[in-house]
Protein backbone atom coordinates (compact mmCIF):
# COMPACT_ATOMS: atom_id res chain seq x y z
CA UNK A 1 0.00 0.00 0.00
CA UNK A 2 1.26 3.46 -0.90
CA UNK A 3 -0.43 6.68 0.18
CA UNK A 4 0.21 10.13 -1.28
CA UNK A 5 -1.13 13.25 -2.97
CA UNK A 6 -1.26 13.66 -6.75
CA UNK A 7 0.21 17.16 -6.51
CA UNK A 8 3.26 16.00 -4.56
CA UNK A 9 4.54 12.93 -6.40
CA UNK A 10 8.13 14.07 -5.88
CA UNK A 11 7.72 13.08 -2.22
CA UNK A 12 7.52 9.44 -3.38
CA UNK A 13 10.57 8.94 -5.62
CA UNK A 14 10.22 5.15 -5.35
CA UNK A 15 6.71 5.18 -6.88
CA UNK A 16 6.73 2.61 -9.71
CA UNK A 17 6.79 4.25 -13.15
CA UNK A 18 3.47 2.79 -14.39
CA UNK A 19 1.68 4.00 -11.28
CA UNK A 20 3.22 7.46 -11.52
CA UNK A 21 2.38 7.71 -15.24
CA UNK A 22 -1.21 6.65 -14.53
CA UNK A 23 -1.62 9.31 -11.84
CA UNK A 24 -0.15 11.96 -14.14
CA UNK A 25 -2.53 10.84 -16.90
CA UNK A 26 -5.49 11.37 -14.56
CA UNK A 27 -4.17 14.80 -13.52
CA UNK A 28 -3.87 15.85 -17.17
CA UNK A 29 -7.08 14.34 -18.57
CA UNK A 30 -9.81 14.11 -15.93
CA UNK A 31 -11.75 16.98 -14.33
CA UNK A 32 -15.16 17.75 -12.85
CA UNK A 33 -16.68 17.83 -16.38
CA UNK A 34 -15.50 14.35 -17.34
CA UNK A 35 -18.48 11.96 -17.52
CA UNK A 36 -18.51 8.96 -15.19
CA UNK A 37 -17.61 5.65 -16.80
CA UNK A 38 -14.74 3.41 -17.83
CA UNK A 39 -11.84 4.79 -19.87
CA UNK A 40 -9.01 2.79 -21.43
CA UNK A 41 -5.45 4.03 -21.22
CA UNK A 42 -3.91 0.80 -22.55
CA UNK A 43 -6.87 -1.51 -23.11
CA UNK A 44 -7.28 -4.05 -20.32
CA UNK A 45 -3.67 -3.47 -19.21
CA UNK A 46 -4.38 -0.01 -17.77
CA UNK A 47 -7.82 1.57 -17.52
CA UNK A 48 -9.75 3.65 -15.06
CA UNK A 49 -13.27 3.98 -13.74
CA UNK A 50 -14.57 7.44 -12.86
CA UNK A 51 -17.49 7.51 -10.44
CA UNK A 52 -19.60 9.78 -8.30
CA UNK A 53 -20.49 7.67 -5.27
CA UNK A 54 -22.11 8.14 -1.91
CA UNK A 55 -20.18 7.18 1.20
CA UNK A 56 -21.65 4.56 3.50
CA UNK A 57 -21.36 3.37 7.07
CA UNK A 58 -18.22 1.33 7.60
CA UNK A 59 -20.33 -1.64 8.74
CA UNK A 60 -22.47 -1.67 5.57
CA UNK A 61 -19.80 -3.18 3.35
CA UNK A 62 -17.28 -5.96 3.35
CA UNK A 63 -13.59 -5.45 2.70
CA UNK A 64 -12.27 -6.48 -0.68
CA UNK A 65 -9.06 -7.45 -2.41
CA UNK A 66 -7.93 -8.08 -5.97
CA UNK A 67 -5.52 -10.49 -7.62
CA UNK A 68 -5.03 -9.48 -11.25
CA UNK A 69 -5.01 -5.68 -10.93
CA UNK A 70 -3.34 -3.04 -8.82
CA UNK A 71 -5.83 -0.41 -7.64
CA UNK A 72 -4.84 3.26 -7.66
CA UNK A 73 -7.71 5.10 -5.99
CA UNK A 74 -7.72 8.89 -6.36
CA UNK A 75 -10.18 11.23 -4.63
CA UNK A 76 -10.99 14.09 -7.01
CA UNK A 77 -13.74 15.78 -4.99
CA UNK A 78 -15.03 15.22 -1.46
CA UNK A 79 -13.62 13.20 1.40
CA UNK A 80 -13.55 9.45 1.70
CA UNK A 81 -12.93 7.12 4.58
CA UNK A 82 -10.82 4.21 3.38
CA UNK A 83 -10.73 1.24 5.73
CA UNK A 84 -7.55 -0.79 5.33
CA UNK A 85 -5.85 -3.78 6.83
CA UNK A 86 -2.10 -4.30 6.86
CA UNK A 87 -2.36 -8.08 7.18
CA UNK A 88 -2.99 -10.63 4.41
CA UNK A 89 -6.62 -11.53 3.68
CA UNK A 90 -6.76 -14.32 6.26
CA UNK A 91 -10.41 -13.82 7.24
CA UNK A 92 -13.27 -15.81 5.75
CA UNK A 93 -14.02 -15.14 2.07
CA UNK A 94 -17.69 -14.16 1.78
CA UNK A 95 -17.95 -13.72 -1.99
CA UNK A 96 -15.18 -14.96 -4.27
CA UNK A 97 -15.37 -13.36 -7.72
CA UNK A 98 -11.61 -13.37 -8.37
CA UNK A 99 -11.77 -15.42 -11.57
CA UNK A 100 -14.70 -13.50 -13.12
CA UNK A 101 -14.39 -9.92 -11.78
CA UNK A 102 -10.99 -9.78 -10.01
CA UNK A 103 -12.59 -9.12 -6.63
CA UNK A 104 -13.15 -11.09 -3.45
CA UNK A 105 -14.99 -9.88 -0.38
CA UNK A 106 -13.92 -11.00 3.09
CA UNK A 107 -15.19 -10.66 6.63
CA UNK A 108 -14.00 -7.48 8.31
CA UNK A 109 -10.75 -8.17 10.16
CA UNK A 110 -10.29 -6.93 13.73
CA UNK A 111 -7.24 -4.95 12.65
CA UNK A 112 -9.17 -2.69 10.27
CA UNK A 113 -8.04 0.96 10.33
CA UNK A 114 -9.68 4.03 8.80
CA UNK A 115 -7.69 6.50 6.70
CA UNK A 116 -9.28 9.82 5.78
CA UNK A 117 -8.68 10.61 2.13
CA UNK A 118 -8.90 14.28 1.11
CA UNK A 119 -9.23 15.81 -2.34
CA UNK A 120 -6.22 14.86 -4.53
CA UNK A 121 -5.10 12.08 -2.19
CA UNK A 122 -4.39 8.67 -3.67
CA UNK A 123 -3.83 5.22 -2.29
CA UNK A 124 -2.34 2.25 -4.11
CA UNK A 125 -3.47 -1.27 -3.28
CA UNK A 126 -1.40 -4.17 -4.54
CA UNK A 127 -2.90 -7.64 -5.01
CA UNK A 128 -4.30 -9.20 -1.84
CA UNK A 129 -4.20 -5.92 0.12
CA UNK A 130 -7.55 -5.71 1.90
CA UNK A 131 -9.47 -2.43 1.68
CA UNK A 132 -12.99 -1.04 2.07
CA UNK A 133 -13.65 2.18 0.14
CA UNK A 134 -16.30 4.88 0.52
CA UNK A 135 -16.68 4.78 4.29
CA UNK A 136 -18.35 7.62 6.19
CA UNK A 137 -16.19 10.12 8.04
CA UNK A 138 -17.65 11.11 11.42
CA UNK A 139 -21.02 9.68 10.31
CA UNK A 140 -21.37 12.32 7.56
CA UNK A 141 -22.68 11.10 4.21
CA UNK A 142 -20.72 12.60 1.31
CA UNK A 143 -20.63 12.42 -2.47
CA UNK A 144 -17.16 11.36 -3.54
CA UNK A 145 -15.91 11.84 -7.10
CA UNK A 146 -13.07 9.44 -7.58
CA UNK A 147 -11.01 7.54 -10.05
CA UNK A 148 -9.93 3.95 -9.66
CA UNK A 149 -7.07 3.13 -12.02
CA UNK A 150 -6.62 -0.58 -12.68
CA UNK A 151 -3.11 -1.72 -13.68
CA UNK A 152 -2.68 -5.33 -14.71
CA UNK A 153 0.04 -7.09 -12.73
CA UNK A 154 0.79 -9.44 -15.62
CA UNK A 155 2.99 -6.88 -17.42
CA UNK A 156 3.70 -4.59 -14.49
CA UNK A 157 7.49 -4.74 -14.49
Amino acid sequence: MILGNINHLALIPYLPAKIKQSIEYIKDNVNHNTPVGRYDIDGDNIFFILSDSTSRDIDEANPEYHKKYIDVQIVLEGQEGMAVNTLPPYTKVIDDQIETNDIAFVETPEEEKLIIMQQNDFIVFFPYEVHKPLCLIKKNVAIVRKVVVKIATENFV
